[in-house]
């Protein structure tokens, strides 16, 4: 039985232990790491939209006193953001946006560290971020950039299994007031804000200064880490059932989520998986979008393919799964919605990008809208018969099949109730079960990294 002089010894060693085990074994990966053929890939990524709050987040907290007044933001406040890399690397840089904001936005104090539970950090974790070796940075309207490469010491060895699903705090500081703020609506993921006027907090290792959450991200909309050049980058592309809508409140259960894990368990660190959704997102519209004229759905999938798709550092590969808001919001036809994936389609293969595509899921007898019609079924499934049988696309992951209960037409009564915000479901969004099915239905050979090099053996 341990005293209690013998308990707290245990409690203070317990994250210098944790830091030797994420520091140790580092062996062939580390020493890969410092050699050449190598490149940056994206790890983590959240399409932008906004500004804050145009959008559909899931499990939102109530953000009155966060955030009293949309068009001032955030005022002398620190954000502690949550996320979770795909692939760890020892150097990491950061990408912020500024997309749709209207005044420039100063931000200072940026730190990234190991979470340890809540806001709270590993001791020891959280190290100083610079842009161009200065610690803050202003970003105008529309403008985005990175920070300089980190070399994070707990993520030398990439492969290491204890680094497996653990997630980044990045914390930074807004000066003054940002004026409409960036963000990605659907987090899903619990991240940290102190009261505004609270000052600069981002190098503390606790969340005492922190009494706020949220489940949504902003300004940061990507993580880099500098990996192997052959890494396989695979991206999500789609709408609110790519980005998790009744999955699980950090739960990382979306369908992206059961595809990285399989990949993961196949090949290791070799590939990545990122999920670009946008609740209510659309293939076409709306056409006129902007800071001034938002849409809760973010830009058009077509508009936002170069920032959020081709932007993805190493890209090599796409799921694209989208429509239904096409056809249950806007009531586009099927030939407008088969016309934007055409268009979609030649952009991706004119960069070389692998294009899987997918069928759209059943949202027949939806309470939500036009969702539930015989109208938007019918179009529904014009679109699958193209997706199945057109022969123009890499690959395609029949998601209705593995979701449909034929003696209805509607989602499996098992994928119906949510995940997180309980009820009986919208018959629109699968629940956390229904994101396994869809993911369990990828092949994850067609993302299966090459083969590694043989060397010849000397005569």
């Amino acid at each position: 039985m341990l005293t209690s002089g013998s308990a707290a010894l245990g409690r203070l060693l317990a994250p210098m232990a944790l830091a030797v085990a994420l520091l140790s074994a580092a062996g062939p990966a580390a020493a890969a790491g410092n050699g050449q053929n190598q490149k940056w890939v994206t790890s983590w990524a959240a399409s932008v939209q906004g500004p804050y709050p145009s959008g559909n987040p899931s499990a939102q907290p109530d953000l009155q006193f966060a955030f009293p007044t949309p068009a001032t933001g955030a005022v002398d406040q620190t954000f502690r953001l949550i996320v979770k890399p795909d692939l760890w690397g020892s150097r990491i840089r950061l990408r912020f946006a500024n997309t749709y904001g209207t005044q420039p936005v100063h931000l200072d104090d940026f730190h990234i560290g190991l979470q340890a539970s809540g806001g709270n950090l590993v001791r020891g974790s959280n190290q100083a971020v610079t842009f161009g070796g200065k610690p803050e940075l202003t970003l105008a309207p529309a403008q985005s950039t990175l920070s300089d490469p980190i070399d994070f010491k707990f993520a030398i060895n990439s492969a290491n299994p204890m680094l497996a699903g653990r997630k980044l705090a990045v914390s930074f500081h807004v000066v003054g007031e940002s004026g409409p703020m960036t963000w990605h609506a659907k987090a899903l993921t619990t991240s940290y804000l102190t009261a505004q006027k609270a000052g600069a907090h981002g190098k503390d290792e606790n969340d005492a200064a922190f009494p706020f959450t949220t489940a949504s991200w902003y300004f940061l909309d990507a993580v880099e880490v500098m990996a192997p050049a052959d890494t396989v980058v695979v991206a999500a592309f789609g709408d609110s059932i790519t980005d998790g809508t009744a999955s699980t409140l950090n739960g990382d259960d979306r369908w992206p989520d059961v595809l990285s894990r399989r990949l993961h368990a196949a090949y290791g660190s070799r590939v990545v998986v990122v999920n670009e959704g946008i609740g209510g997102n659309q293939v076409l519209g709306p056409v006129d979008y902007g800071p001034t004229k938002p849409f809760a759905g973010g830009p058009p999938a077509l508009q936002r393919m170069d920032r959020d798709v081709l932007g993805i550092a190493g890209l090599s590969a796409v799921v694209w799964l989208e429509g239904i808001n096409d056809l249950g919001a806007a009531d586009a036809s099927a030939d407008a919605v088969i016309s934007g994936y055409r268009e979609g389609l030649k952009r991706l293969h004119e960069h070389g990008i692998k294009v899987v595509m997918a069928t759209l899921t059943s949202s027949l007898k939806s309470t939500n809208g036009n969702y539930g019609t015989d109208s938007v079924n019918e179009r529904r499934q014009a679109l699958n018969k193209f997706i199945r049988g057109a022969g123009i696309f890499d690959a395609v992951v029949d998601f209705d099949a593995v979701t449909l209960d034929k003696s209805t037409g509607t989602l499996l009564p098992e994928f119906q109730p949510p995940s997180t915000a309980g009820g009986p479901g919208d018959l629109l969004h699968p629940n956390r079960a229904g994101y396994q099915a869809m993911g369990n239905a990828i092949d994850i050979k067609l993302f299966a990294p090459p083969l590694p090099h043989k060397v010849a053996a000397k005569p």
